[in-house]
């Protein structure tokens, strides 16, 4: 059985994972508070951004999925902060798909 060749490569892959996590203003607005400070409880941003709880965990999960967040359980509490390392990959793949 002959091999499939991989169809994107993997910068066109990590650019679609880091723009699909990027695809939503309460997605947005989460990196930006997460951005101003070094990390936030989950409860702390839900009392920061208007929508409920559930919501703010599935945007949560999206980010941190696209490795831009990570999170810390601190029972009963996660507490999230920004990947340096993905952000600052993220911040290169996309000036360099733009250029």
């Amino acid at each position: 059985m002959l091999k499939k060749s991989k169809k994107y490569t993997d910068k066109q892959e990590l650019l679609a994972k880091f723009g699909n996590a990027l695809a939503h203003p309460v997605r947005i607005a989460i990196l930006e508070l997460l951005s101003k400070q070094a990390c936030c409880y989950h409860g702390d941003m839900s009392e920061e951004l208007p929508i409920a709880n559930s919501t703010l965990s599935q945007h949560l999960k999206v980010l941190r999925e696209a490795g831009l967040i990570q999170g810390f359980i601190d029972p009963p509490k996660t507490k999230y902060c920004i990947n340096k390392e993905n952000w600052y990959l993220a911040k290169g793949v996309l000036i360099g798909f733009f250029d």
